[in-house]
């Protein structure tokens, strides 16, 4: 199959956790009839040399450029867009650039997108309700909410899309300062206000994989809300498979949801908020991810074990 006759996926953030999973899902499948075109904000990263000594598009775009973006959809099939709340800490910027990937999608004609979200909050507690403290004035887990508040630009946009729902990344344990922590009489543990219930997870790559899924049966998932997950696991048990993985005992540390928000690292106070509502709603969240599904949509999912296996050594024993 020629390039010319793949039809042409534009991946935002492709250098990121979830678009760079997807970008390497087409590039590992030549033979699928797509081809990627990656987006990034520096083409001279390595990252993005990487995709594009591996057969990738490379292109340079900015989701609060809109008309980077449209330049960066011209031609395209589909597209996956994602935005990375982290950077700014923002939910306005967020939603700006939701509403700036929704309009160009539209002015594109794509014959199919997916959106990268989570479910607004809010739904589950009202900005009145004080069981948790409301943040930035509206919001009760902002890098939440203003994604959930932004899928009505894709699904009134008239693209046929796909809601794609994610789940807490492993990766975070490497990436995020989340790994086993050593306390003050030496031992390791894990942190977070989670009770005994369950953490809905997934490995970052296996998010990209789902995606590309999504992709190639798009007739099948054009307007609807898909919730992907790897595994749901306790803190609890999350602190035995890293004792057994890593050969060091660590241990889970259930701290009270305003102990976790006072913690002082930037974003405490939003996470802290979004594991109380993982917990006080686990069910119901859960049950938003289908774990059937993400293995149908990537036969290569892996559970919490797997993915330990294979990133003990990348973790940092803090």
């Amino acid at each position: 199959m020629t390039m010319s006759s793949k039809k042409i996926i534009t991946v935002f953030g492709a250098t990121g956790a979830q678009g760079g999973g997807l970008a390497r899902a087409i590039l590992n499948d030549p033979d699928g009839g797509f081809a990627v075109r990656a987006v990034t904000r520096d083409a001279s990263s390595d990252k993005a040399k990487a995709l594009a000594a591996a057969g990738a598009e490379v292109v340079e775009a900015n989701a609060d450029d809109p008309a980077s973006i449209d330049r960066a959809l011209e031609g395209a099939w589909g597209a996956f867009f994602v935005t990375f709340f982290w950077e700014h800490f923002s939910p306005d910027q967020e939603r700006q650039q939701a509403a700036n990937f929704a309009a160009a999608a539209k002015k594109a004609g794509l014959k199919h997108a997916i959106w990268s979200t989570l479910e607004d909050m809010r739904d589950w507690v009202p900005v009145e309700d004080d069981r948790m403290p409301t943040l930035q004035e509206r919001y009760k887990v902002p890098h939440f909410d203003a994604k959930g508040e932004s899928d009505a630009l894709f699904l009134e946009s008239g693209v046929p899309v796909t809601l794609l729902r994610t789940s807490f990344y492993w990766d975070n344990f490497i990436h995020f300062g989340m790994g086993p922590q050593k306390g003050e009489d030496g031992s390791y543990f894990i942190a977070f206000p989670m009770g005994q219930a369950e953490l809905a997870g997934i490995a970052a790559e296996d998010i990209g994989k789902c995606a590309y899924g999504i992709f190639k049966r798009a007739s099948d998932f054009a307007g609807r809300t898909v919730g992907i997950v790897g595994e749901c696991v306790s803190g609890a048990e999350m602190a035995a498979k890293f004792s057994e993985a890593l050969g060091t005992k660590v241990h889970y540390n259930d701290v009270p949801a305003d102990v976790y928000r006072s913690f002082g690292f930037p974003g405490a106070d939003d996470l802290g908020n979004m594991f109380q509502v993982k917990r006080d709603f686990n069910e119901a969240y859960n049950a938003n991810r289908d774990r059937a599904l993400s293995r149908q949509l990537n036969p290569d999912l892996q559970s919490f074990d797997d993915w330990l296996a294979a990133n003990k050594d990348a973790i940092p024993m803090g």
